[in-house]
């Protein structure tokens, strides 16, 4: 998908895909990236405010001799998706009204 949004749209799909299982920091960035045109140096960044806002934590894992670091959702954060689902569906079906008529709602 090649749409550049704003952040609200990336915190989105973070939270969405962390909503399944927590992931490790490349594997992440891999399964985001698949959605959206991001670059690392704009995920991080946003990954950082996302802790600090308390939706995610974060947490250590050794894998072959090396640290990998994981995501993980909070409730406060399964709190906000569900904002932002319910967000996404609204503006979802204003797009669609827009595609058939050719209007904004």
């Amino acid at each position: 998908m090649g749409f550049q949004l704003g952040g609200a749209i990336l915190d989105f799909v973070v939270l969405a895909i962390l909503n399944k299982e927590d992931k490790y920091g490349y594997l992440l960035t891999q399964q985001v990236r698949e959605i959206l045109d991001v670059s690392e140096s704009s995920l991080y960044p946003a990954l950082k405010r996302l802790q600090k806002a308390e939706l995610l934590k974060t947490y250590d894992h050794a894998f072959q001799g090396r640290n990998r670091r994981y995501y993980s959702i909070t409730p406060l954060g399964k709190q906000k998706l569900l904002e932002y689902e319910q967000d996404w569906k609204q503006f979802k079906t204003h797009m669609d009204l827009l595609l058939e008529e050719g209007e904004p709602v």
